[in-house]
């Protein structure tokens, strides 16, 4: 695969590591960016990952209200210095995460963070799904491609509900980690989300269903 300057530019912006690291990272991961980064940060190279080890103990506690006070959110990033923390930058991330957790609703921070009985779970039942579309059918499939589209949809599920994973509403273009990983970049500080809370008005009483999230997004996308 041909390794373009713009996809080392990236790469570069989101570890702050040499031109050439990038490009030989990112023809060894096949031009996967975050494979690249993988590659990066195991070798060292990255500013980023050499802070990943630092205590960011000092940040700020954001709250994020949408209109019509029906929905909140209450988040903490944290940085390593109360200097960063008054940092324009690091103050406009933190708002953006605000809106991401509002608007597409994660239940977790990081994939890690998923227990390992919720994964087996979702998995089972990701299974569950593709043997009762064979039913239907009567179209059986081989056991490893059962196993490639079951790992498939749990790929896209951990996406969906791990917040650094997600893609930001605001720059489809960059995950809420990879956005993460510049700031540590750029400030020289380490830059972590460490908690957040999801208020929804009426959360789990049984009531008429009204999509809050898609409400928030559409805000979002009008602003």
């Amino acid at each position: 695969m041909e390794i373009s300057a713009t996809m080392v530019k990236a790469l570069r912006d989101r570890t702050q590591a040499g031109m050439m690291d990038c490009k030989t990272a990112l023809v060894e991961a096949g031009g996967d960016e975050d494979k690249a980064v993988e590659i990066i940060q195991k070798k060292g190279l990255a500013k980023a990952a050499k802070k990943a080890g630092a205590i960011a103990a000092e940040g700020q506690i954001h709250t994020y209200l949408h209109p019509g006070s029906r929905l909140g959110v209450l988040v903490e990033v944290n940085c390593e210095t109360d200097f960063v923390a008054r940092n324009e930058a690091f103050a406009a991330f933190v708002e953006t995460v605000g809106l991401q957790i509002a608007s597409m609703a994660p239940e977790y921070v990081r994939k890690e963070d998923v227990p390992a009985d919720v994964v087996e779970a979702q998995k089972a039942l990701f299974l569950g799904q593709i043997q009762e579309e064979e039913a239907r059918t009567g179209k059986p499939r081989p056991e490893a491609a059962i196993a490639k589209i079951t790992e498939g949809k749990l790929s896209k599920w951990i996406t969906d509900v791990c917040l650094l994973e997600q893609a930001c509403v605001q720059d489809e273009e960059k995950t809420i980690g990879r956005m993460s990983d510049e700031l540590t970049a750029k400030l020289g500080e380490k830059v972590a989300i460490r908690r957040f809370v999801r208020y929804q008005l009426g959360e789990g009483i049984e009531k008429k269903k009204s999509d809050f999230a898609a409400e928030v997004a559409e805000t979002l996308k009008n602003a």
